[in-house]
């Protein structure tokens, strides 16, 4: 009689999910999530590998401590996005806007950032291919507002550009 209560008062008195510091975040592993817009939101500690995201809006999304490997952000806003302390190798950021952007401490090997603007974003503790470091030194203008490091001090741009790249390390 009392579980008949119990399923009764639980079936007439529907609980509703909330989401609460701690609480598991959004999940969008190899998830086709084109043209999705998730403007200011708090992501960090998720993971968007493998997703197809082009012509998301992510800017001033934070994305911090996340996996995003493999994942397709072609032409998407990421203006002012938080991506410290991920793991971005081989993500294809072509045609990103990464205006503003923290990627402090960020791996993206094999990543592709052709066609990217970067005016203030901040790279600094970051793995890039060399060839991606010498591209966006070339582009590299501006400071970001969030850490104030200018653009190409956090990419170590040499006057030609032409050096190989060697992330700075802490207390340097």
């Amino acid at each position: 009689m009392a579980f008949s209560l119990l399923l009764i008062f639980v079936l007439a008195f529907p609980v509703s999910a909330v989401l609460n510091v701690g609480d598991e975040v959004p999940n969008y592993v190899r998830s086709q999530i084109t043209g999705i817009d998730l403007h200011g939101q708090d992501l960090s500690k998720s993971s968007i590998a493998g997703a197809t995201a082009r012509d998301a809006n992510l800017s001033d999304v934070d994305l911090h401590g996340t996996v995003v490997t493999l994942a397709d952000l072609k032409g998407s806003n990421l203006n002012g996005i938080n991506l410290t302390d991920t793991l971005s190798d081989r993500v294809n950021f072509q045609k990103t806007d990464l205006r503003n952007a923290v990627l402090v401490n960020m791996i993206a090997s094999g990543s592709s950032f052709a066609g990217a603007k970067i005016e203030g974003a901040d790279f600094s503790y970051s793995v890039l291919d060399s060839d991606d470091q010498r591209n966006l030194c070339k582009i590299a203008e501006g400071t970001n507002p969030v850490t104030g490091v200018k653009t190409s001090d956090s990419l170590e741009c040499s006057d030609g550009g032409s050096s190989g790249y060697k992330p700075p390390m802490p207390g340097n």
